[in-house]
């Protein structure tokens, strides 16, 4: 099943307005999500760059949002534990939370909004990697849906 995901800062395929990105206030951007599918029990965000020097760049890993939550305001608090219950992983600036778009200057850059639907949490803790919520999600997607924005400097 897939998930329509949107942000009322950016359509798919749009520029990434500067106040997301290291170039403005680095806050996270407004994100929402359809229902997910009967028997979600948790929902997982990553946020990633696939067009980064270095490979594939994670900016972002939110993972145990309650499944009935279906958007995330702007400006999230990067601290490990949220007050609805999700968790924080650690994204490749080696900080908790939302790391926004900073491409070296050159061509424009993709970044990937990724909410998986899962019928279970995860029995991680905050600070997980990517690759650690990836492989904990393994069997368990019940939905997963994108939206993708642009961001070059």
């Amino acid at each position: 099943m897939e998930l329509t995901v949107s942000s009322s800062a950016f359509q798919e395929g749009d520029v990434i307005p500067t106040e997301y990105t290291c170039e403005g206030q680095d806050v996270s951007p407004p994100l929402a999500w359809d229902e997910p599918p009967a028997g979600t029990q948790s929902l997982v965000l990553i946020v990633d760059d696939p067009d980064a020097p270095v490979g594939v760049f994670t900016h972002w890993v939110l993972f145990n949002i309650p499944s009935n939550s279906r958007d995330l305001p702007e400006a999230l608090p990067t601290q490990a534990q949220l007050p609805s219950g999700a968790q924080q992983g650690k994204n490749d600036f080696g900080r908790l939370g939302y790391g926004g778009p900073c491409p070296p200057p050159g061509r424009p850059h993709r970044y990937r909004f990724t909410v998986y639907a899962l019928d279970q949490p995860l029995e991680l803790t905050a600070g997980a990697s990517k690759k650690q919520v990836l492989d904990a999600i393994q069997g368990h997607i019940l939905a997963q849906g994108q939206l993708t924005g642009t961001y070059q400097r």
